[in-house]
Formats: structure tokens, sequence, C-alpha cells
């Protein structure tokens, strides 16, 4: 749903489709904080995170200490 996209460089329609997921998390109430996430559960997070039977498809590979920086900015 991003208009102009064909007139945009690629840093602008990339930061158009950025915003354009933000602004539907938002439409559809996706929470943008986890309350729940305590500082203590962070190496267990990450530990399974990086376990878990899904991971070998994302698209970049990350280090525990990555994973639990993105946990914490979700705190």
């Amino acid at each position: 749903g991003v208009e102009g996209v064909e007139a945009m460089s690629v840093e602008e329609y990339r930061q158009a489709a950025i915003d354009a997921v933000k602004r539907l998390s938002v439409d559809v109430g996706i929470p943008t904080r986890c309350e729940e996430i305590r500082e203590e559960d962070l190496d267990n997070l990450a530990k399974d995170a990086l376990a878990d039977a899904c991971y070998p498809g994302n698209p970049k590979e990350a280090t525990h200490e990555e994973v639990v920086a993105l946990f914490r900015k979700l705190m």
C-alpha cells in the first residue's frame, strides 16, 4: 500500500516499507512492548530463540548477544 515507490530512492522506499509495517502493526493492535520480560529471563530466551527449529530460516544469523539486545528492546 505504499504509493510512489517508483520515484523513491532505494533508501526512501525501504523506509516507506518499514513505516507501513509499523502503521499496520499499530492498526491491528500488535503490542510494541512486552513488560513481562525480565532481565533475568534474557539469557534463556536468547538460548531458546537460537535453538528454535525456525531459526535457520532467518535471513541473517544472530549471536546470542544480538538476540539478548533484541529482547531488551522489547522490555
